[in-house]
């Protein structure tokens, strides 16, 4: 079975309670239980981390170089300020697609950046939380596809 890391970065621990109109209703807890149990219909082991901290979204990013098949992983502000998880990214050497719940794109100037845009297989952005479950399924999709559960 793949190990799927899910990291999510700070202020997610407040989804369902922070900004609904931009993130939505659904907690982050209902989210982390809801990817484990999709993941598990997959035949994927999802693994969830959630940090308001930098150092800690290394160390795990880190972690993952080691225990995981694929990240998914939401940095948050992150994606817009930190050079540390886009190079943890780059050393672990473990395929990751980014996902955002807003559309970053359409928001202010500064969320206009990724900085870890070209060190991921991809990006999902703008679609709410449908872009974890999204990049679950592209997951799936490229571990078979790789013949890794096949």
């Amino acid at each position: 079975m793949a190990n799927i890391y899910v990291i999510q970065g700070p202020n997610l621990n407040l989804l369902g309670k922070r900004e609904t109109s931009i993130y939505g209703i659904q907690s982050l807890e209902d989210l982390h239980r809801d990817l484990i149990k999709r993941g598990e219909e997959l035949g994927l082991f999802v693994e969830c981390f959630q940090s308001n901290h930098e150092g800690e979204i290394v160390d795990i990013i880190q972690q993952a170089r080691e225990k995981a098949d694929y990240i998914i992983i939401n940095p948050a502000a992150y994606t817009h300020t930190s050079v540390a998880v886009r190079d943890a990214l780059l050393a672990a050497a473990v395929p990751a697609i980014e996902v955002h719940i807003s559309n970053i794109y359409a928001r202010e100037s500064f969320r206009k950046e990724s900085l870890i845009a070209d060190v991921v297989r991809g990006q999902i952005a703008g679609l709410g939380i449908l872009g974890y479950y999204l990049a679950l399924r592209a997951v799936y999709h490229f571990l078979a596809e790789g013949g890794a559960l096949l």
